[in-house]
């Protein structure tokens, strides 16, 4: 790290510089792992990093490079560390910086960046770029550091954006000319900052929480949603003490699945429908009343103005964005689950029994109708057969990490196949985006420790699909498995014109993905039948290798945008 100065007068003093005082703020404060791309000028810090004990996962793209750092975020409750090169680095890392800031998923993206003075002059440097003004819209917070004694603040103020309040992303801009200068290595070392307390806890008043609760207590049909923010607070036992003192349904958002597993007796998501329509107070935890819940209101949720709504969240502005909330209860989740539970006493009393009893048997009813689909085996096969497959595995091996992204294929992933931990299913979330797959696979495989299966509509694979060399590099226990039917939603799309050029939505016809995979080192398997894909997937779990199952879906079995085609617009004058 130092080196001896003898030009000063005195003794000679030892040195350090920009490159080895970030690499010491961030192991002072209990960075373990660098998701990167490298590159000038940041080329010789994932080096230094590396030489200093630290995991610098090197990608193929910054986006997926970001993609990770955002979801070992959400894993850890400790900022993702993603590291680009100026310009186009940056902006490839961007997307994913915006989409953690959405996502509530804390996150820090460190870019190289030109000289203030030519940028600012527009003088033409290289890759020169103003990424600090870029980048502050698109994030919960943005800074720069000019000088290497300010290395250990500016550090410190990033993670404290990151994981405060509500979580997010933070952009460090580090020019080119930071990484070289240098200073004093004993002034250096008493500058940095180990960051105390960065989240602290925000407790809820005791009126809200008596607000709440006696909204609960006078409801007919009461229902609990459970969204990923639930999942992130890791108050799991907290949680699950509610759901179940309360008797409550509950249903969960798709990044809280596992919460309380999926076969839990009060576990509602098989009866959406039912209870999303018929319930009278809906008290959310981590959850916001956005698209994903139609905001609120309209059909999904049965006559205007029959609710009332419970929110639990740490930003207060998030109260009333779509609907109004009757009871907004503002703290930390873990905080404000807790004041919940020892506010409702030991005479807590359960809900009516006919509520109980209806969404009961209406889950009954959908899991027995859906039965049958999930156990066919049909060759090319439908969704329900590669899903009910897949189902199976999991139930059989809980503690296995879920990644699913696509169309069709998240849809009915999201229905089909149960989840029993918590944070053991990551997907595409708030804003919906594909290409989140081969980023999130990787970081939690490192962040996790445990078996990793992706599963991918052939589409999505598309946006990240050359990280599979990534994962063969670092030899990580990874299966994806390609759901391909030949095209986006459906391989079956024609020119109108009867032109040679294929239709915008269809690929190549059966594309033999696995063959990438073989390319690389790893396990490639064709798989036709439901049977086929429990073999392979099962074996690669079982071995860990790198694998990745190339599934044949009917290229009829798809519908348009999945299920939510209803915002895919529609022409008029086409239908004529």
């Amino acid at each position: 790290m130092a080196e001896q100065n003898t030009a000063t007068e005195g003794e000679p003093q030892d040195l350090t510089d920009g490159f080895h005082l970030i690499i010491d703020a961030l192991k002072l404060n209990g960075f373990e792992t660098i998701y990167t791309v490298p590159g000038i000028p940041i080329t010789d810090l994932g080096r230094f990093a590396q030489a200093k004990g630290m995991r610098v996962i090197s990608f193929r793209h910054e986006q997926n490079a970001g993609n990770a750092a955002a979801i070992a975020g959400f894993l850890s409750k400790k900022p993702g560390l993603c590291l680009t090169v100026s310009a186009p680095g940056f902006l490839n890392g961007l997307t994913a910086l915006a989409n953690a800031t959405t996502n509530c998923f804390p996150m820090i993206l460190m870019s190289g960046s030109s000289e203030r003075e030519t940028v600012d002059l527009q003088q033409g440097d290289y890759e020169e770029m103003d990424q600090l003004a870029i980048a502050k819209p698109l994030c919960k917070a943005a800074f720069r550091i000019l000088h290497a004694e300010d290395i250990g603040c500016g550090i410190a103020r990033a993670i404290r954006a990151a994981v405060s309040g509500r979580p997010g992303g933070v952009y460090l801009d580090l020019p080119a000319k930071l990484l070289g200068q240098t200073m004093g290595a004993e002034a250096g070392r008493k500058s940095l900052v180990k960051v105390i307390d960065p989240a602290p806890r925000q407790i809820p008043a005791a009126e809200p929480v008596a607000r709440a609760l006696d909204l609960l207590k006078g409801a007919k049909r009461p229902l609990i949603i459970l969204g990923k923010g639930a999942a992130y607070a890791q108050a799991d036992a907290e949680i699950r003490a509610l759901v179940e003192k309360s008797g409550i349904p509950y249903l969960p958002m798709s990044m809280a699945k596992g919460l309380l597993p999926d076969t839990h007796p009060q576990s509602a998501a098989a009866a959406r429908s039912l209870v999303l329509q018929k319930s009278d107070v809906v008290m959310m935890i981590g959850a916001r009343l956005n698209w994903l819940l139609s905001h609120g209101k309209g059909k999904a949720w049965g006559p205007p103005h029959a609710k009332r709504f419970i929110q639990i969240d740490i930003e207060p502005k998030e109260m009333d964005s779509n609907s109004e909330i009757a009871a907004p209860v503002v703290g930390d989740i873990g905080s404000c689950v807790s004041a919940l539970l020892e506010a409702m006493g030991d005479k807590w009393k359960a809900p009516p029994a006919e509520w109980i009893s209806e969404v009961k048997e209406k889950v009954k009813s959908n899991v027995e109708r859906m039965a049958p689909r999930l156990q066919n085996n049909n060759v090319p096969m439908d969704y329900h057969g590669a899903l009910g497959a897949l189902r199976r595995i999991i139930k059989d091996r809980p503690d296995t990490v879920l990644v699913n992204e696509g169309a069709n294929t998240l849809d009915f992933a999201r229905s089909i196949i149960d989840i029993y931990q918590p944070r053991k299913r990551l997907d595409v979330g708030t804003w919906g985006v594909m290409g989140i797959g081969m980023g999130f696979a990787v970081a939690a495989a490192i962040e996790t420790g445990k078996p990793v299966l992706a599963v991918e509509g052939d589409s999505a694979f598309g946006f990240s699909g050359m990280e599979i060399e990534t994962i063969c590099r670092y030899n990580l226990p990874v299966c994806i498995v390609v759901f391909n039917n030949n095209g986006i939603y459906r391989g079956t799309d024609v020119n109108p014109t009867g032109g040679a050029d294929v239709a915008p939505t269809v690929f190549v016809k059966d594309s033999r993905y696995e063959k990438m995979m073989e390319a690389f080192g790893g396990v490639g398997v064709y798989a036709t039948s439901p049977d086929e894909l429990t073999r392979a997937v099962v074996e690669a779990l079982d071995s860990g290798k790198p694998t990745l199952v190339n599934a044949i879906i009917d290229e009829k079995a798809g519908t348009e945008s999945g299920r939510i085609g209803n915002l895919n617009p529609q022409s008029v004058v086409a239908k004529k």
